[in-house]
């Protein structure tokens, strides 16, 4: 039997990354999958990837109304949901701190940070009575900080900090919240988190993860599925380290 039979998710940011391997991997495992995103393109592009158990959503994660009208839209079209992958994120380009511009600095927390209160709002009521899981893509820059991304890194302490404290909160309706802690990855964002995508700034990078290797959206998507499944039944508040040992 395929591990999230019956299943219905929504995860955020797929259309790329992480998210996408995420979507593609619990859509393989059975699930019923909202890709969201803000492209929409590359939302609807992903979806019909994925095939006929799969729908693309266009959202903004840090506004309640796309937040709110993607939740609607999912339930709408697979009548339920259970699962949802706070997925998307952003950075400001890896530089000292005090050169990140002020309206830099709230995007970064209002679609890091905000986005998960958004989609608490919109997706606990409805998970209250039947259970469900919530998983938070943090990462190891919020527990082992690099410089230049100061502000980045603050947004991903605060989101294991929210993920254990859902976690304990949501015990008592059978929600369970997760977070996974990748390390730096192939995905749109590496280059922006390197300052510069050189040979040599990438290997500097690559130096400090014992493994050797960048992760890979099938790494993050693996891990994703057992904490979604009913396999991690008895797993909450965990910040799950997907990380080639670059935390230890």
């Amino acid at each position: 039997m395929k591990r999230l039979e019956g299943k219905v998710a929504l995860v955020t940011g797929a259309g790329s990354g992480f998210g996408l391997g995420i979507a593609e991997t619990f859509a393989r495992e059975g699930a019923k999958v909202a890709v969201v995103d803000i492209n929409e393109a590359a939302a609807k592009a992903a979806a019909e990837k994925i095939g006929s158990s799969a729908i693309g959503l266009a959202a903004d994660v840090s506004k309640a109304a796309d937040v709110n009208a993607a939740v609607e839209k999912t339930v709408a079209a697979f009548g339920k949901l259970d699962i949802v992958v706070n997925n998307a994120g952003i950075t400001h380009r890896n530089r000292p701190m005090l050169e990140v511009e002020e309206d830099e600095f709230d995007r970064v927390f209002a679609v890091n940070v905000k986005s998960i209160y958004l989609f608490a709002k919109a997706a606990v009521p409805l998970m209250q009575g039947q259970g469900g899981v919530i998983i938070n893509v943090g990462s190891t820059a919020g527990l082992r900080p690099r410089p230049g991304l100061t502000w980045y890194n603050s947004t991903k302490g605060a989101v294991h900090t929210m993920t254990k404290s859902m976690a304990v909160e949501l015990a008592p309706q059978k929600i369970r919240v997760c977070a996974l802690a990748p390390v730096a990855g192939e995905t749109p964002l590496l280059s922006t988190f390197m300052g510069e995508d050189t040979p040599e700034r990438r290997q500097l990078f690559m130096n400090s993860i014992p493994l050797g290797r960048f992760s890979t959206p099938q790494d993050i998507a693996n891990a994703a599925l057992y904490l979604a499944s009913d396999e991690a039944s008895m797993i909450t508040g965990v910040v799950l380290e997907v990380d080639g040992g670059r935390c230890i």
